[in-house]
């Protein structure tokens, strides 16, 4: 009898709190259905916005396909501007679907074919703006940045970008070349000890790669001129 009590009393209590939510209901119908729009709403426009997101991709994709033709095979001018007609220039692509993958892509294509120009500070512009997850890319986007600040005798800035290139997934095929570089930068600071320092990391950390002779000889050429 206790237990069927104890029941009862419960359901009088769930029932007197839909009591309660029937009446809240029957009060703010009209709060409650604009609650309700916005939640539909947000979802719609989650859906649309996916929608042109993978929509923009494939557009991205498609145009940055036609001028990657046009970029192996030096066409800088055509690559980087386009036609008007057939092909979107890499430049119109960056900025037009920045938010896209390949659009990120064509920032750096932008950047190196600035860099081909000479037009260093705008090649700058463009790789800074572009990022990624594969790291080889990224760490040739870093020693391109500082190769334009090295061409525009921003030595300080062309040390930051290499020392990010080398510290940015370091293998025996690239990061050699990319401290190679920064020794010469620092060479240019008149900063003999990190030029000493750095070709000692390329002939301690990648002593079978072929910039490991360079140091050898380089260091050597330090010392009598010390």
């Amino acid at each position: 009898m206790a237990e069927n009590k104890n029941t009862n009393q419960e359901l009088d209590q769930v029932l007197g709190q839909f009591g309660k939510l029937e009446g809240f209901i029957k009060n703010n119908t009209q709060l409650l259905y604009g609650i309700l729009a916005v939640i539909v709403l947000g979802i719609a426009g989650l859906y649309f916005y996916t929608d042109k997101a993978k929509l923009d991709e494939l557009d991205a994709q498609k145009e940055l396909y036609t001028a990657q033709y046009f970029f192996e095979k030096d066409s800088i001018d055509l690559v980087l501007k386009g036609d008007g007609n057939n092909v979107t220039g890499v430049e119109k692509i960056a900025e037009g679907y920045s938010s896209t993958s390949a659009g990120n892509l064509a920032k750096f294509y932008t950047g190196v074919l600035y860099m081909k120009k000479g037009e260093f500070e705008l090649a700058i512009d463009y790789l800074e703006d572009f990022s990624s997850s594969d790291l080889l890319i990224q760490a040739r986007a870093y020693s391109l940045i500082g190769d334009a600040n090295m061409e525009m005798e921003s030595y300080e800035e062309a040390v930051s970008y290499y020392k990010k290139a080398s510290n940015t997934y370091p293998n025996e095929f690239f990061t050699p070349t990319y401290l190679v570089k920064l020794a010469l930068a620092y060479e240019k600071l008149d900063d003999v000890a990190h030029v000493t320092e750095t070709y000692d990391e390329i002939l301690s950390e990648y002593p079978n790669s072929a910039e490991a002779n360079n140091a050898k000889k380089y260091k050597a050429l330090i010392a009598k001129a010390i």
